[in-house]
C-alpha cells in the first residue's frame, strides 16, 4: 500500500466523517477474486484486505464512522439486486461512451479487451448498490462517477449522487502523473523503513521552473489535476497534500516556523529554501507519519501475524491467468455432452415462423441426449427487449414454453430447461468471473464484429454472456441458425486463445430459418399487422384474415407461403393437408407429402382457393393446441399482451 492509499486516504476519510458522513469501504475481494489476485484464493485475498484495515487503524484513522463492506459477501448475499442493476445500466449507454471511462484502468480507448469495457459498469453498479449519497474517489475517478450521474438521467433517478474527487498524488519520478505500484520508487509506501523514505525522496524530481517532458503524451483531456499544474514537483505535492493536511501542522525550516503551504511553496520558488532543505523537511514528515505504522506491525500480534502472511504470499510462485488447472464457471449440465438450443430474446414480434424453427431445433437431438433448452431472460433484458420489462420478458418465456410442451411434449419431456437468471443465481460468482475471463481474452474488437451495426455496451455484455452460457451447459452440439452463427464461434475461439482443454469444441448443427411471412411487403416502412401469424397470441379470426390475405398466385411454387405452411404445419404436426372441395372440382384430397401438394399446384389441379381452406384449418388445429395449453398460463398471456 503506497502513502495515497494510507495516510492520504485516511485524511479524507477523517475529513468526511468529522463533517457528519458516514463512509463506507467497499473492500473489493469478490473483484480481486475476479481478477485472479492471490491466485484466485478468497481467504488470501481477505487476509490482504484485513492487513489494509490495519494500516489504516495505525496512520489515524477513526473508524467511529466508517463501514467496512466485503464485496464477496454482499453481491453473494444480493446477487439479483447488483447483476439486474449492472445489466441496466449497461443496456442505457453505447460502446463509444463507455469506453471514455477506461482511464480508470489506465487504457487508451483503442486498445481494450472487452472485459475493460465491463469494469466501468460494474463501479457504476457499485455507487447504487451501495445506496451512496457521495462518491468519495479520485479524481480519476471521475469519468465513471460521471456515468452514474449520466444514467440517473436515463432511469429517470432523481437524486443523483455527489462527486467529491480527491487529487492525485504525483509520482516522485519526471511525469508521473501519478504512483505506480509497479515502479517502487515512485512512491513512498506503508512498509518503508526511514532508510527507505530518504532514498526515495533525496532522488525525487524537484524542479523550481516547469521543464518539458517529450515522454508525457498524455492528452489534456486525460489529465489527473483537479487544478493546472505546470510544475508538477511531487515534492511540493507531498508538502501540500499530505505534510499540510494534518491539522495543526507546524514545520520548521531553516529556523523559520510555517503554518501553511504557500508560504513554503512561494520561499522555495524564490530560491530562499534550497532543493535539499525540502527534500529534508519531507523525509523527517513523512517519517513520522509512516513509523507509527511499522510500529503498530511490529507490536500488535494480530497486525504482526497478518504481515507474516501477507509476505508468505509474496513469495509464492505466481502463475499466468487461465493456468491454474480448473476454469471457475457455472454447472447446470448432467451429462458431460449436452446438446443445447438456445431461445432467441423476448420479442413482441415472435411469429409462426420462429417458433416452426424453435421447433426443428428441438428435433434434432437423439431422443436418448441430454437436450437444454436455454432461456436468455437476463440477455433479453440487457438488450432491451421488450422495452425491458422483465414481467414481459419473463411472460414470453413462460408462453414459449408452454407452446413447446403443447407442440411437442414428447421431445419436450426429454429437455431440460434453464431459465438464464435462474441459473446464473445458483452460482453467480463463478459465472460471473467466467464472463469476465471471457472479456480478458477476447478484444473489444472481436466482439464487435459479430454485429458491427451495433453501438451498444449490451452487444458486447451479452456477447460475453452467450459464451459464459455455452461454458455452463459445458455444450457438445449447439442447433442453431445461420443468423446466429457468428456468436456461437465465439465459445470455440475463447476455448483455443485460452487453451482450455476442459469443454468441448461445440459442433454446430443449422437450421435454416423458415420465412412465414404471407405477401411481400409492398409499402416498406409500414408496419401491417396482417404480414405474419403470430402463434403466441393470434386468435382464429386473426388467422382467418391473414391466410385470406396470403400471397398465393396459381401454379407459383417460387413462392407461396401456403406451401410453406402446408410443409412446415400441417404436414409435420397434422397428419397432412386435407383439401375438401366439390366433386367436379376434383373432389376431397388428403396430402401427405409436399411434392405432390406442388405437382398439382403447378399443374392447376390444386387452385389456390381450395390451398388456403386447408392450410387456415391445419395452422388453426396447431394454434388451438397452443391456445389450450394457455388456459393454465393465462397470468403470463395477460402481463405479455
Amino acid at each position: 500500500m503506497h502513502i495515497a492509499q494510507g495516510v492520504y486516504k485516511s485524511m479524507n476519510v477523517n475529513k468526511c466523517t468529522k463533517s457528519g458522513g458516514t463512509f463506507i469501504f467497499w473492500v473489493a475481494d469478490w473483484f480481486a477474486l475476479m481478477n485472479d489476485k492471490m491466485g484466485g484464493d478468497l481467504d488470501k485475498i481477505k487476509t490482504v484486505g484485513k492487513y489494509l484495515i490495519e494500516v489504516w487503524k495505525a496512520v489515524g484513522m477513526n473508524m467511529e464512522r466508517v463501514k467496512f463492506l466485503w464485496s464477496s459477501e454482499e453481491i453473494s448475499k444480493n446477487a439479483a439486486q447488483y447483476w439486474v442493476q449492472a445489466l441496466d445500466i449497461a443496456r442505457r449507454f453505447t460502446i463509444s461512451r463507455v469506453t471514455k471511462c477506461c482511464q480508470i484502468m489506465g487504457r487508451a480507448e483503442n486498445n481494450l479487451t472487452s472485459a475493460q469495457i465491463l469494469y466501468p459498469i460494474m463501479q457504476c453498479t457499485d455507487i447504487f448498490f451501495l445506496k451512496a449519497d457521495i462518491c468519495q474517489l479520485g479524481v480519476d475517478q471521475r469519468k465513471v462517477n460521471m456515468l452514474a450521474r449520466e444514467y440517473c438521467d436515463a432511469a429517470g433517478i432523481k437524486l443523483k449522487p455527489i462527486i467529491l474527487s480527491h487529487h492525485m498524488l504525483y509520482g516522485l519520478k519526471k511525469g508521473q502523473q501519478k504512483m505506480s505500484k509497479s515502479d517502487p520508487d515512485s512512491a513512498i509506501f506503508m512498509e518503508d523503513t526511514d532508510m527507505d523514505i530518504e532514498h526515495k525522496i533525496s532522488q525525487a524530481y524537484c524542479p523550481l521552473t516547469p521543464e518539458l517532458d517529450e515522454t508525457n503524451t498524455v492528452p489534456e483531456e486525460e489529465s489527473m489535476r483537479l487544478i493546472k499544474d505546470d510544475l508538477m514537483n511531487p515534492c511540493l505535492d507531498y508538502l501540500k497534500h499530505i505534510v499540510f493536511s494534518v491539522p495543526g501542522t507546524k514545520i520548521e525550516v531553516n529556523g523559520k516556523i510555517f503554518t501553511n503551504y504557500s508560504e513554503v511553496e512561494a520561499e522555495f520558488l524564490d530560491g530562499k529554501i534550497p532543493e535539499d532543505v525540502i527534500k529534508s523537511t519531507l523525509i523527517s514528515a513523512i517519517s513520522n507519519l509512516i513509523r507509527p505504522v511499522r510500529h503498530h506491525f511490529e507490536n500488535d500480534t494480530n497486525a504482526k501475524h497478518l504481515l507474516q502472511q501477507i509476505r508468505s504470499f509474496k513469495k509464492e510462485p505466481s502463475q499466468p491467468i487461465g493456468k491454474q488447472g480448473t476454469v471457475r464457471h457455472l454447472t447446470v449440465n448432467k451429462t458431460p455432452t449436452p446438446w443445447v438450443v438456445f431461445a432467441p430474446y423476448a420479442t413482441a414480434s415472435f411469429d409462426l415462423g420462429d417458433l416452426l424453427v424453435l421447433l426443428n431445433q428441438l428435433s434434432v437431438p437423439p431422443p436418448s441426449s441430454e437436450i437444454i433448452l436455454w432461456l436468455p431472460d437476463w440477455s433479453s433484458f440487457t438488450c432491451n427487449a421488450l422495452g425491458g420489462d422483465k414481467k414481459a420478458i419473463n411472460a414470453f418465456y413462460g408462453l414459449l414454453v408452454n407452446a413447446l410442451r403443447a407442440i411437442i411434449p414428447e421431445i419436450m419431456n426429454n429437455v431440460t430447461v434453464w431459465i438464464q437468471s435462474e441459473a446464473i443465481l445458483t452460482n453467480s460468482s463463478d459465472y460471473w468471473i467466467s464472463v469476465i475471463n471471457v472479456g480478458r481474452k477476447l478484444p473489444l474488437s472481436r466482439i464487435t464484429s459479430v454485429d458491427p451495426t451495433n453501438p451498444h455496451v449490451s452487444h458486447v455484455l451479452t456477447s460475453l454472456m452467450h459464451v459464459g452460457d455455452v461454458m455452463a451447459t459445458s455444450a457438445a452440439r449447439i442447433v442453431t441458425t445461420p443468423q446466429d452463427r457468428l456468436k456461437h464461434d465465439l465459445p470455440a475461439e475463447y476455448y483455443k486463445n485460452s487453451e482450455i482443454i476442459e469443454f468441448p469444441i461445440p459442433e454446430i448443427h443449422e437450421i435454416v430459418k423458415i420465412d412465414a411471412q404471407l405477401r411481400i411487403n409492398e409499402t416498406p416502412g409500414f408496419d401491417d399487422p396482417d404480414l405474419l401469424i403470430y402463434p403466441l397470441w393470434d386468435l382464429t379470426a386473426d388467422v382467418s384474415r391473414k391466410l385470406k390475405k396470403a400471397f398465393c398466385e396459381p401454379k407459383n411454387v417460387d413462392y407461396c407461403p401456403p406451401l410453406i405452411l402446408s410443409e412446415e404445419v400441417g404436414l409435420k404436426f397434422c397428419g397432412g393437408i386435407g383439401v375438401k372441395r366439390k366433386s367436379e372440382n376434383g373432389g376431397d384430397k388428403h396430402y401427405n407429402e409436399i411434392e405432390e401438394i406442388k405437382q398439382d399446384f403447378t399443374e392447376g389441379s390444386l387452385h389456390p382457393g381450395d390451398l388456403k381452406p386447408a392450410v387456415t384449418k391445419a395452422v388453426e388445429e396447431f394454434l388451438q393446441k397452443i391456445r389450450e395449453a394457455q388456459k393454465d398460463v393465462k397470468n403470463d398471456l395477460n402481463e405479455f399482451k
